[in-house]
């Protein structure tokens, strides 16, 4: 499918059949996040694959009772790693390039999960230090966002857009 109907495919998935990601699939949407643009090319962000049940029911406790997170068979925790971008940019870096770099890799993770077939749906509501835990307390990183990935088992209808003419502004 072209990069357009992609974008068109895409939509927030929050049921999920009972079946398993591939390994293949998962290391392409891994190796597609990992292709992302980032600031300096220093790629300031990690991602945690969550697939044991017990850290995506932390997970969806963590993320204010989402239970789609528990469902899924596999989420993505993308955090940033501002020590990797401070090295360069300083605080900016730290605080903004990480932020962008963690969220970049996370939405070509969530375009190619679509591109394969599966679903996705962009978790940023959250305690921050539930989801710390749950992945393992690392150092030094703030979650950005949770991906849960698998096979759809439901199909959401589009959701309406603003039209471009109230937030596109030409200058």
């Amino acid at each position: 499918m072209d990069y357009f109907e992609l974008i068109r495919r895409r939509r927030s998935v929050r049921v999920f059949a009972r079946k398993p990601v591939e390994d293949a699939k998962l290391e392409q949407i891994l190796e597609a996040a990992r292709a992302a643009p980032s600031a300096g090319n220093l790629q300031a962000y990690e991602i945690y694959v969550a697939r044991r049940p017990e850290v995506r029911s932390a997970l969806a406790a963590a993320a204010l009772g989402q239970d789609f997170i528990r469902q899924a068979p596999v989420a993505l925790v993308f955090c940033t790693h501002a020590a990797r971008s401070s090295s360069r940019y300083g605080e900016r870096g730290s605080r903004l390039y990480t932020v962008q770099d963690a969220t970049i890799a996370c939405t070509f993770a969530m375009l190619a999960a679509t591109a394969l077939g599966l679903g996705s749906v962009w978790v940023g509501a959250f305690r921050d230090e539930e989801v710390w835990r749950a992945i393992g307390s690392p150092k030094g990183q703030q979650p950005v966002a949770i991906l849960p990935i698998g096979c759809p088992g439901e199909t959401p209808e589009p959701t309406g857009r603003r039209p471009l003419s109230e937030f596109v502004h030409w200058l």
